[in-house]
């Protein structure tokens, strides 16, 4: 899709199978135990509504959405067990779907983010269930996944899900491996794919050294390899100023930004950042990803305002905020002491 944006996440899907519009109805039907008929039009007129505004096609049901994704799972051989969300096959067109749909997908996919969160790391340091959570031997010793509900785009999924940090070494910073580093990465792309909407983004724009090796990360591995932007602040004990050395690349009208930072705690950077970004791009619609964010109290939390830096970030007016982890005061220290 970041190849060929002209072909829709329904049809994309069905490429990566290598099937036709007969062979996935044969696959669909396969799925439901022949109990269907499904024809090859059916899925041409799905493909055709997803492409195209308008009344060209129809749109597929929350089950049927259910079974594509379980058809499509299987790969080209359809013996795969690839979780397939979904919401991730009309990422383009969620918002076209009649409502009851819409909220059907936004309530299956809480229900999952909550049926994980409610089953913890196994002994072996693995997940009992969650397929996609394959932690690296030397990664830092994490927490299980929990369910947080965060601000998100009208109609998209709020709940992010989110592990934490625990800080073996109290009153000390936490000092991140590569492989943490990177599975937190990993997690933050795993939530923009799962938002309920497709992003097409202008830029991202990373704040000081580690925010921009995650802005880089997630242009190359989300984004289409967009341009990048860099935020050098020099911070003083009363205020924030930008270093001459800060990179603004030329954008459209109305950019659609990613904005990358490595922590959120107590000081106002996101806001003061945020600020400068439609001051220099008017009408810009600011995404907001961050790797750590420190809680008031204990790190497994379901609100949003139990996150220190919850009133920055709402200030900021931020179309989405995605999280990759929660920490404990006095933070998290990025590889080779990026700053």
């Amino acid at each position: 899709m970041t190849q060929h944006p002209d072909i829709c996440s329904l049809q994309a899907h069905r490429y990566v199978c290598g099937l036709s519009q007969d062979q996935a109805a044969v696959r669909y039907n396969s799925v439901t135990g022949h109990q269907t008929s499904l024809g090859g039009t059916s899925v041409n007129a799905w493909e055709t509504w997803a492409r195209e505004r308008g009344s060209a096609g129809s749109p597929p049901s929350f089950a049927s959405l259910l079974i594509l994704a379980a058809a499509y799972g299987g790969g080209p051989a359809g013996t795969a067990e690839e979780n397939i969300s979904p919401s991730d096959l009309v990422a383009e067109a969620y918002e076209r779907l009649a409502v009851e749909d819409q909220l059907a997908l936004k309530r299956f996919t809480t229900a999952k983010a909550a049926s994980r969160a409610e089953h913890p790391i196994a002994p072996t340091g693995h997940p009992a269930e969650l397929r996609t959570r394959k932690i690296p031997a030397e990664v830092n010793d994490i927490g299980p996944d929990f369910g947080l509900a965060v601000p998100t785009v009208e109609y998209g999924n709020p709940v992010r899900l989110v592990y934490s940090l625990p800080n073996p070494e109290p009153g000390e910073l936490l000092n991140l491996t590569w492989a943490s580093f990177g599975y937190g990465i990993e997690r933050l792309i795993h939530q923009i794919k799962n938002i309920g909407r497709r992003i097409d983004v202008d830029a991202c724009f990373g704040i000081n050294e580690a925010g921009l090796v995650m802005a880089t990360f997630l242009a190359s591995a989300q984004f289409g390899r967009c341009p990048i932007g860099y935020f050098k602040c020099n911070k003083s004990r009363d205020f924030i100023a930008l270093d001459k050395a800060s990179i603004y690349p030329e954008l459209p009208e109305s950019p659609t930004i990613v904005l990358c930072d490595f922590e959120v705690k107590h000081a106002d950077v996101v806001g003061f950042i945020s600020r400068q970004i439609r001051s220099r791009y008017p009408g810009a619609e600011i995404y907001f990803a961050v790797f750590g964010a420190m809680t008031k109290g204990k790190l497994e939390v379901t609100d949003f305002d139990d996150l220190t830096g919850a009133s920055i970030m709402r200030a900021a007016n931020f179309k989405a905020v995605f999280v990759a982890a929660t920490m404990s005061p006095p933070g998290i220290e990025p590889p080779l002491e990026l700053r």
